[in-house]
């Protein structure tokens, strides 16, 4: 082989590798977008059940195709308080399990004869997609053409890595040099860097099975890279974390002792099965024995049953895994109260745009977040102007601050979630709710009108009468009620609540003209001064508008239905 062949050698694997990677990415964000529904559900479910925890990391990363998107996703959640570091433990176990689905898919598209192989006709779902894609008006088919082109272009790649290690393994000199390298902690570590640079383990892994299977290493070193690049795969969580909080650092911390615990562990029985038998048993010889003839089989089980294992070890250890994790990274009390007194998010984080889906359903909570803020600082502010009492006042400022927070962030958050490959549902729901976040925004500065007015009324060293104070409660109770009947309708999508909330707001609309008519007859009889006067009106059409608003947010749902 002359220098030009080795030169298109190296170009030919790394232009497999970047196939093989790209492939990889359309087949995540095709899936993703094609199951938001059952994904966002299968994430609610999350518990205390540890079993349940391995599940649902297991079941997400093989619908998604991507551990490291799942476990920075799970970062988001811990980093929030929405998720324990026991529940994200048990969902990173899973994680490995079902990464585990790729090897087992090439390894099934490296079987056939020297007719057709298996790997032609997967590549060949490339061309159906494509055509799918280009044809498709329904957004759905166009997700299933995208995930069938994603599919054909992982086996596209392979083969392309696959005739690369075929040149390779025609030259004796690289043949020699890679059987010199016998060292198990060595092939582990040559893994896991790797894999930290390419920052996928599944393609780490695809590469070593067709090493293994062209012959340019034997199986025994693939299985010790295969080992390492688990480790390798950590690097995902561990830069994610950098910039997050406390609990985040942990769970990476989490990700990484299991990883090594599990490669030091199978290094340990290797090393007992070999000095026990003599130097005559090996993972490869046993993996060899059973799967005989399929080389790609042999080292894509050993990978599933590594990380099978390791998950049944590590799950009892949970508790104790936490808490190495916690003596590893200690709370920082001073950053934890800080970030408790300001203005933050508390549903969403920003690892959480690596899965849009998830991101879009935690947007929701944290938009009725909002919701139960606007509505508690109206009550305060009602509370305030009948009795005078401003015992509440810092806690209303400090939510009002809270308020204008969230509706630019949350604002912020839709706009860069508008920018992902997303279904319609979810396009319509990211429009909706920057104009819900806009309106209960208003509600806090109508909140704020309504402090304004006991200001003055203070000031004044005036006070409503009992009659006024009786009718600005049962507009506080009305507006409860539509806020109520609101929340049902905006978290459910339920057209009947949003109808019953537009009759409450006609009792409203119908309170608002009495309360101007009573106060009219009030000031007739002297029972009211001007300027106290105009403050109850100005309260009073103050509360419509709130109405208005709540509304606003309940007809965002028509378009969702």
């Amino acid at each position: 082989m002359n220098i030009t062949s080795i030169i298109i050698a190296i170009l030919t694997l790394t232009a497999g590798i970047g196939v093989f990677l790209e492939a990889c990415t359309m087949m995540s964000s095709n899936l993703e977008s094609a199951s938001s529904k059952r994904l966002k559900s299968l994430f609610s479910k999350t518990g205390n059940n540890k079993w349940l925890g391995v599940g649902i990391g297991t079941i997400g990363t093989a619908a998604i195709q991507s551990s490291g998107a799942v476990t920075v996703m799970v970062l988001g959640f811990v980093n929030v308080g929405i998720m324990s570091l026991a529940q994200a433990a048990t969902i990173i176990y899973g994680t490995n399990i079902g990464t585990t689905i790729t090897a087992q898919l090439v390894a099934l598209g490296m079987f056939g004869t020297n007719s057709i192989s298996t790997t032609l006709i997967f590549a060949s779902f490339a061309g159906v997609g494509a055509f799918i894609t280009l044809f498709a008006k329904h957004e759905s088919i166009k997700q299933a053409g995208g995930i069938f082109t994603g599919f054909g272009l992982l086996f596209v790649g392979l083969g392309m890595m696959a005739s690369a290690m075929d040149e390779f393994a025609a030259l004796d000199s690289v043949k020699l040099f890679l059987a010199s390298i016998s060292s198990p902690v060595l092939l582990v570590l040559i893994g896991a860097v790797l894999t930290a640079i390419i920052q996928s383990s599944s393609v780490m892994t695809s590469v070593a099975i067709t090493m293994v299977v062209t012959g340019l290493i034997n199986l025994t070193q693939g299985i010790y890279i295969t080992m390492g690049s688990n480790i390798g795969s950590c690097v995902v969580a561990i830069i994610a974390s950098i910039t997050s909080g406390v609990n985040a650092k942990r769970t990476a911390v989490i990700h990484l002792t299991f990883n090594v615990m599990g490669v030091v562990l199978f290094m340990f029985c290797a090393l007992l099965l070999w000095a026990l038998s003599g130097g005559r048993v090996t993972y490869g010889g046993i993996f060899e024995n059973f799967f005989p003839t399929a080389p790609q089989l042999q080292l894509a089980m050993f990978h599933t049953i590594f990380n099978v294992a390791t998950m049944l070890v590590a799950l009892p250890l949970t508790n104790f895994l936490v808490n190495f994790a916690c003596k590893v990274i200690k709370e920082d009390g001073i950053s934890t109260q800080k970030h408790n007194a300001e203005p933050h998010l508390y549903f969403l984080d920003e690892q959480m745009l690596r899965t849009p889906v998830v991101a879009i359903r935690q947007l929701k909570q944290e938009v009725l977040n909002m919701a139960d803020l606007a509505i508690k600082n109206f009550r305060r502010s009602i509370h305030i102007v009948t009795t005078l009492d401003y015992s509440e006042i810092n806690t209303f400022r400090n939510t009002e601050k809270e308020l204008n927070f969230l509706n630019k962030e949350i604002v912020r958050y839709s706009v860069e979630l508008l920018s992902n490959q997303l279904n319609k549902f979810d396009n319509q729901f990211l429009s909706s709710s920057i104009l819900s976040v806009s309106d209960l925004e208003r509600i806090g500065d109508y909140s704020e009108n309504i402090i304004e007015y006991a200001d003055s009324l203070k000031l004044q060293e005036a006070a409503f009468s009992e009659d006024a104070i009786q009718e600005i409660l049962e507009m506080e109770k009305l507006v409860c009620n539509l806020y109520d009947e609101i929340i049902i309708a905006y978290s459910k999508i339920d057209i009947t609540a949003l109808e019953r909330a537009n009759l409450i707001e006609e009792h409203v609309d119908l309170l608002t003209t009495q309360m101007e008519q009573k106060h009219i007859e009030r000031l007739s009889s002297g029972v009211c001064n001007p300027q106290v006067g105009a403050e109850y009106i100005s309260l009073a059409q103050n509360s419509e508008r709130i109405a208005d608003h709540l509304i606003n947010i309940g007809k965002t749902i028509k378009d969702l239905v």
